[in-house]
């Protein structure tokens, strides 16, 4: 009984094959490689050089989104003067910085002047208000070519309780920019850093 299951044993040890059969190899139809490195296969990708965090589409496009932002620039002047009070500077660096950001942006200075005194002088002065922002803008770095300013004069008084108000609210250098640009939406990980 003894040498029964020991040949048992020798018979199913040795019956046995050593050799193991191949897998078969599966033949890849479509082509996985990513030759750009974006995180986009090449069959999907329509758009090369994706930013790797980005949210990709069915195309193996990144995802944009809207961005826009608004500034303003309003400045108001003593009698008869195109000198930028210091108080308003902080809203002209403010301005300058927006446009640093917003590189494809012009911005249109428009100067006014309250009605008193000759509308010739007033055309003049209002010019003057806006070419002092003009080149407060320049010294802050801003391309001139950039930056268009336009004289008024007195023709648009600012309504207020009494003339004296108005002529004070009149005197004044205003802009408006609206700055737009599309960001990547990006894929949340956990090596996401909050952007402040």
């Amino acid at each position: 009984m003894k040498y029964t299951i020991i040949g048992l044993l020798a018979l199913s040890l040795f019956g046995c094959s050593l050799s193991v059969s191949q897998p078969p190899v599966a033949k890849q139809t479509k082509n996985l490689f990513d030759n750009d490195s974006d995180g986009v296969i090449n069959q999907r990708d329509h758009c090369p050089k994706t930013p790797i965090d980005a949210v990709v589409n069915n195309d193996g496009c990144p995802t944009y989104v809207d961005r826009s932002e608004e500034n303003k620039i309003h400045v108001l002047f003593a009698n008869d003067s195109a000198e930028i009070p210091e108080s308003y500077m902080q809203n002209i660096n403010k301005m300058s910085e927006f446009l640093v950001k917003y590189p494809k942006m012009h911005i249109e200075l428009k100067g006014y002047a309250s009605p008193v005194g000759n509308a010739a002088y007033n055309i003049a002065l209002s010019k003057r208000r806006a070419s002092v922002i003009r080149q407060a803008l320049i010294n802050n770095g801003i391309t001139p070519s950039r930056i268009k300013t336009i004289g008024f004069g007195d023709s648009d008084p600012v309504a207020a309780y009494d003339i004296e108000e108005s002529n004070t609210l009149s005197r004044r250098v205003v802009a408006q920019v609206v700055g737009s640009q599309e960001n990547v939406v990006k894929e949340w990980t956990v090596y996401t850093v909050r952007e402040n």
